[in-house]
């Protein structure tokens, strides 16, 4: 089994929240693939042999092949499965490219399938691939279904798809996309009863077979009242176009898609080993598919996360601020892509408060902020147009905001963005909100009284240590952002003050009157960004204090309990370049992977005496996987 990599689930179309399948088990036929929340969205593949039938992948009532390798990078999937004398090699691809936008937008999954002999003798070979109309629809109940074939310049592509379509007519979480149409382009493809198929012959030896997945979702996003499409939209182009991309240039972006894997790995290996370079692996697909990049009403890119398994907010700020590192050092544009809608929403007349919101809707609905809001609404409705409301509506209950940790979280992603090699034009334009937001962490920030952080399942906290951290580097973040050194010495004089309080020496506590200990993982971008605010000696001690708290599967958030956030783990990692250090931390997070018993996408918050995921499911944080690359 040494050449079958071990992942809680395996990821196979990865494109956006709603397109997200994976097979949630240790080898591709021992259930059905699913939905990154649960349901399943059958995807099956059958090899015949000299007449006899196995399945390579999915359940079914056939026997199942032997799975005899298993490679997930960062953009593929690739197994070989045996059956009958016959090697069968496949891919599942997802050019999630963040250096070419139009790409990375398009939901497309480009599928390869090759045989050859594996016991040297000739043989009659065929495949089937099916894709379920589950994929098409909503819960338990098959509303009216539609399909058939096109010819895409002489390839057919079979589609299916409800007979009535309510784009973004639902929100919330835990819940799967109900409009829109699959396709599946390739030889034999067709529309049949159940979904679309494709089944082909192939010769033992020979070329493969190109397939492309597809899925038009119509409209993406509910953008402040304009329905917004994918980026690569934003001139036209239609899903068919996408398709017609794929399938010319397939080996082209097949190839890109290679050298980016090979990129991310020896870069995750020089940083920190293999069990690091399993990490990053991991996160990939999983960090990308939690996103939707769209094309704004004013033709300007938005990156929108859905808080998966958590509330299912859109844009919400502090997930997208633990996510940054993988797009700070693949495409520092998209950043700014992440905070545009908050800066938009923040800028309308209903959000009167002086600090940053929290999110700016609840997928795929940015309407305006949800949490904290006064009305509830339940799961697959949808919440009122905030975005209209006047000022002095009373929408939201001020003990639920998050002012610390939202108004640090844009200054530190618009800087850091910004020191990565993003346009400066954005932070520019929404400079009032940006000098309101730093007034607001200089007169709070330094003692934060009880309120909410990023880490809000633990409840409120008064005097949080790491929320004191996250306003000074926004301070300090604000003063490079708006060349503003008075306020470098502000941040200066409050770190000194902290440092007063916690002390030099490590074992630095969860609160400023003493109680408890924690990660501080706010610190980060102190060493990234060279802030200067706290001494090496500090990193040096507090590094050190974790190495004795790690349990088997890793170092808990803090003394509260003992789950953590894979994510903080990697970002503390990433404040020293001692590779034992490194190693350390890292390693109990690929054991995790390795050994969990819970099949889920890789989970961000875990127990790390069990292994077992506490909640969180296939979230965008596990971009902050790749902190350690930004040192």
């Amino acid at each position: 089994m040494s050449n079958i990599d071990r992942l809680p689930a395996i990821p196979l179309i990865a494109s956006d929240p709603y397109l997200s399948i994976w097979m949630p088990a240790d080898t591709l036929t021992r259930t059905d693939t699913c939905h990154w929340s649960g349901p399943a969205k059958p995807v099956r593949g059958t090899l015949t042999v000299d007449g006899h039938s196995a399945r390579f992948l999915g359940a079914g009532p056939e026997p199942e092949a032997a799975l005899t390798e298993l490679k997930v990078t960062a953009t593929r999937t690739r197994f070989v499965s045996e059956f009958g004398g016959v090697r069968l090699e496949a891919c599942f691809a997802t050019p999630a490219l963040p250096d070419d936008p139009d790409l990375l937008s398009m939901p497309v999954t480009l599928v390869t399938l090759r045989a050859e002999a594996a016991d040297g003798a000739p043989h009659a070979v065929s495949v089937r691939l099916h894709l379920s109309d589950r994929l098409c629809y909503e819960g338990e109940i098959r509303p009216a279904m539609d399909g058939g074939t096109l010819q895409l310049d002489g390839t057919p592509a079979a589609w299916c798809g409800q007979r009535t379509q309510k784009p973004l007519s639902h929100s919330g979480d835990h819940v799967t996309i109900d409009w829109g149409y699959l396709y599946l382009a390739g030889p034999g493809a067709e529309a049949v009863g159940d979904g679309v198929q494709a089944v082909f012959p192939l010769t033992l030896g020979g070329e493969a077979a190109r397939l492309v997945i597809a899925y038009d979702d119509i409209a993406s996003i509910n953008y402040f009242g304009d329905l917004c499409k994918p980026w690569y939209r934003r001139h036209g182009a239609q899903i068919t176009d996408a398709i017609r991309t794929a399938q010319k240039d397939f080996d082209g972006i097949l190839g890109r898609c290679a050298r980016m894997d090979d990129t991310v790995e020896a870069e995750a290996l020089a940083a920190g080993g293999q069990d690091y370079a399993a990490l990053a692996n991991a996160a990939w697909r999983h960090t990308f598919a939690a996103h939707k990049l769209i094309a704004t009403p004013a033709g300007e890119m938005a990156l929108l996360s859905k808080e998966n398994d958590s509330n299912g907010c859109i844009g919400t700020v502090d997930v997208s601020y633990p996510s940054i590192p993988i797009f700070l050092h693949y495409g520092p544009e998209l950043v700014n892509a992440l905070c545009r809608p908050v800066l938009e929403f923040a800028s309308m007349p209903v959000w009167t408060d002086d600090f940053a919101p929290h999110d700016v809707g609840r997928y795929p609905l940015a309407t305006g902020q949800v949490y904290a809001a006064r009305r509830h609404v339940d799961r697959l409705e949808t919440y009122p147009p905030y975005y209209l409301y006047p000022a002095g509506t009373d929408v939201w209950d001020p003990r639920y905001q998050m002012p610390v940790e939202e108004c640090g979280n844009m200054l530190i992603m618009l800087e850091a963005a910004r020191a990565f090699g993003a346009d400066k034009a954005l932070a520019d334009k929404y400079r009032p909100l940006l000098d309101k937001w730093v007034q607001y962490l200089v007169q709070y920030g330094e003692d934060p009284d009880e309120q909410l952080c990023t880490d809000d399942f633990a409840g409120h906290l008064a005097h949080n240590v790491n929320l004191a951290a996250k306003a000074i580097v926004g301070v300090a973040c604000y003063a490079r952002l708006t060349d503003r050194p008075d306020y470098l010495d502000k941040a200066r004089g409050m770190a000194a003050r902290l440092m007063e309080k916690i002390g030099p020496g490590g074992n630095t506590p969860l609160t400023l009157d003493g109680h408890g200990w924690s990660m501080k993982y706010n610190l980060l971008w102190d060493k990234v960004l060279g802030l200067g605010l706290l001494p090496d000696s500090f990193y040096t001690a507090e590094l050190a204090s974790y190495l004795p708290r790690i349990n088997t599967y890793g170092l808990p958030l803090d003394s509260r309990a003992d789950y953590t956030k894979s994510d903080w783990i990697c970002w503390v990692a990433a404040m020293t370049r001692d590779p034992a250090v490194r190693q350390a931390l890292i390693a109990p997070i690929a054991r995790t992977l390795r050994e969990t018993t819970t099949r889920v996408p890789f989970s961000d918050w875990y127990d790390t005496k069990t292994g077992r995921y506490e909640h969180f499911i296939a979230r965008s944080v596990q971009g902050g996987i790749y902190a350690l690359l930004l040192q």
